[in-house]
């Protein structure tokens, strides 16, 4: 049903710019929809608006808005094109990825079932190279008319998409195999951040699958790489892949249809291996220009690489403080693992924990994929279990912030009880507005009554600001206009309840003024 009401009112927008004429099609549009959801055409035409927002305590994360206006038959070519690597068109079928992680056509036009996200599809390198320019003027105006504001990322923008899913093919199998080897040593559904496997037990299963001498596991796992614990948590497993090892061109996993032995990494062709290459060096040159980059989360067959890339660059960047954030979708049943994994591995290895956290954007076409193909349901089974999770993965993070003052956290959401839970437990725990460590995010042109009030009452508050030409971000804009539809008829009483809980704690004043 979105998607033919999408498809309707962009085609609606098509015709009035037929009969309109293009120059006075722009002008309409940047008096009504253009003007209300979109900040401008380019980086010099946006500053009026960062400024406004600026003065009201409302700062920025600029994101380019463009999309390319393709039929869904384009678009499945595309991903079936760009999804695929030489050998697999090469070969008889052998050493495939994971049901999740091969590209189907049923699922190849990535927009369907979604509604308030951008999609990228690749064409080639000079797109991606074209997108970054674009990028980089978005992150100038940024750094230049936004002081301390942020810039958005989608790194299915920055190369080809097949890097990704092999990639995250490979972190998906090893990690599975790390829970293959807890069940057996008793561990079974225990939190991921509590899991430790007895060192002993764990090289004598290894050596009892063959996969190698007993005399090279031993080397794997060494004081020097684990430490002296004489156990293995699964962040000192998922370090014997990392590219700073050699260890990971050796391994293997057991397939879990077959139960035979395949290589964890498939080989690159030389072409494939500079695409993988030039995507990386898209993510440098972008951290290049200093400002802060939020890295948006994509589809779950995707988002294992993407989180692993985000932590690289904050392993290397989030030095004295959060530079780069990760997004974390609390849809997904193991938001929580990886939330508490990457903030305990900060904590151990001593960078800036920065996340955003997120409801999801791809819940029902996760969900119809999952079925449709045939693997394991990633999402949580109902919306009241998402929002459990988010509260839950949110109050974790908010606890530790407490102890970490160099950590931070945006609360990304449109739900005013979830930015009231956020404003009690702050109180509770003594995290004040002026530290800076959890902030608020909400879209341009929507949910004002959210974000007006958070910074004028002195909370870190940011509006997602796209920006572009208008033919380049009509797709946007037609999504734009079917979900504010239904989010403005609660406006005015999400209004009134925020404003009576700001002034409440204005009164206190428990947020505002540190303790003597």
């Amino acid at each position: 049903m979105a998607r033919q009401l999408l498809s309707f009112a962009f085609q609606l927008l098509h015709v009035a710019r037929k009969l309109l004429g293009q120059r006075m099609f722009d002008r309409l549009m940047k008096m009504t929809f253009y003007g209300h959801f979109v900040a401008g055409e380019d980086q010099e035409s946006i500053r009026p608006l960062i400024r406004h927002n600026k003065a009201f305590g409302v700062g920025s994360i600029l994101d380019y808005g463009m999309e390319e206006d393709m039929s869904p038959e384009e678009a499945e070519r595309k991903e079936m094109e760009s999804c695929t690597s030489e050998a697999e068109r090469d070969s008889s079928g052998t050493n495939k990825r994971e049901k999740q992680y091969q590209v189907h056509p049923a699922f190849g036009d990535r927009r369907d079932g979604v509604i308030s996200a951008r999609t990228y599809f690749y064409a080639n390198e000079a797109k991606c190279d074209n997108y970054m320019e674009n990028l980089l003027k978005c992150i100038e105006a940024s750094g230049g008319a936004s002081d301390g504001g942020f810039s958005a990322i989608k790194l299915t923008a920055l190369g080809r998409p097949q890097f990704l899913l092999q990639f995250s093919d490979v972190l998906t199998r090893w990690r599975r195999f790390f829970h293959q080897m807890a069940a057996e040593q008793g561990q079974a559904g225990r939190a991921a951040v509590d899991t430790k496997l007895e060192v002993v037990v764990l090289q004598e299963s290894i050596a009892k699958m063959g996969i190698a001498s007993r005399a090279e596991i031993e080397g794997w796992f060494t004081s020097e790489t684990l430490g002296v614990s004489g156990t293995v948590d699964l962040l000192d497993w998922n370090s014997l892949i990392d590219s700073r090892t050699q260890l990971s061109r050796h391994l293997v996993v057991p397939n879990v249809q077959t139960g035979q032995l395949e290589p964890l990494l498939s080989r690159f062709t030389e072409e494939e291996e500079q695409q993988m290459k030039r995507m990386l060096q898209r993510m440098d040159k972008a951290r290049e220009t200093g400002v802060r980059l939020m890295i948006d989360a994509e589809q779950s067959y995707f988002q294992p690489a993407i989180s692993r890339l985000t932590l690289e660059m904050q392993r290397r960047f989030n030095v004295d403080k959060p530079l780069i954030f990760n997004t974390f979708q609390c849809y997904l049943k193991d938001a929580y693992d990886n939330v508490t994994m990457d903030m305990e591995l900060a904590r151990r290895e001593g960078w800036c924990f920065g996340a955003k956290l997120v409801r999801g954007a791809y819940m029902a076409q996760e969900r119809a994929r999952a079925v449709e193909i045939g693997y394991e349901d990633p999402v949580n089974p109902t919306y009241e279990a998402t929002n459990v999770m988010y509260h839950r993965c949110l109050n974790y993070v908010l606890e530790e912030l407490k102890h970490r003052p160099k950590a931070e956290v945006m609360v990304a959401s449109h739900n005013e009880d979830t930015v009231r839970f956020t404003l009690c437990r702050m109180e509770e725990l003594g995290l004040h507005p002026d530290d800076g460590q959890v902030c608020f995010g909400q879209l341009l042109g929507m949910c004002d009554q959210i974000s007006f009030p958070l910074g004028q009452a002195g909370f870190p508050v940011y509006k997602y600001v796209p920006y572009g030409p208008v033919m380049e971000v009509l797709p946007y804009l037609s999504r734009r206009a079917l979900e504010n539809s239904s989010i403005m008829k609660g406006a005015q009483r999400e209004r009134q309840l925020l404003w009576q809980e700001l002034r409440r704690r204005l009164r206190t004043g428990n947020l505002f003024h540190h303790p003597a």
